[in-house]
């Protein structure tokens, strides 16, 4: 009994570690991005809308707005500033002329990417060590954590639009 008292009490530490260092790194995560939008000239969502299309290549306003958890009208302002900074091009849908594709320019990837050159070393030799199954084991805990965000986000539109309509 007394050993599994123990176990209990080591995995419930362990947890709250988990928990601890996943909060600062998320805070540092945080901080470190908003360094990273102020030296290039942007504001975070900026950023964000950025590295998303970086991703996939291009995407609609709507897209973006829905993954930037921001409004359309402060999307049509983000993509104004985007376009006339250079970063990105606007065009009409083909499909559906009321949407806007939005696209990154290719030739402004190697700026975005530069600010973080260091960090993407650091970060690979960080991972050199672990074997295959642990990286995979640090893949499944983020994409579980991110399901969670989505889920999160998803609940507090849903709770947003439930206020504003009472």
């Amino acid at each position: 009994m007394i050993a599994r008292v123990s176990h209990d009490s080591a995995r419930a530490s362990a947890i709250a570690d988990l928990m601890r260092a996943g909060r600062e790194t998320s805070r540092l995560s945080m901080v470190f991005r908003y360094a990273i939008a102020e030296r290039l000239g942007l504001a975070v969502s900026d950023l964000e809308c950025l590295d998303y299309l970086a991703d996939i290549g291009s995407a609609t306003a709507g897209q973006i707005a829905e993954r930037t958890n921001l409004t359309t009208g402060a999307v049509t302002s983000m993509l104004r500033r985007l376009q006339q900074a250079g970063y990105v091009t606007t065009e009409r849908d083909p499909a559906d002329r009321r949407r806007v594709v939005v696209t990154i320019r290719p030739e402004r990837i190697a700026d975005l990417e530069r600010p973080y050159e260091r960090f993407a070393e650091r970060a690979e030799r960080l991972v050199e060590g672990y074997s295959a199954e642990e990286v995979r084991l640090l893949v499944r805990h983020h994409d579980r954590l991110q399901a969670m965000y989505l889920a999160e986000l998803d609940h507090l539109r849903d709770g947003d639009t439930a206020q504003r309509s009472t």
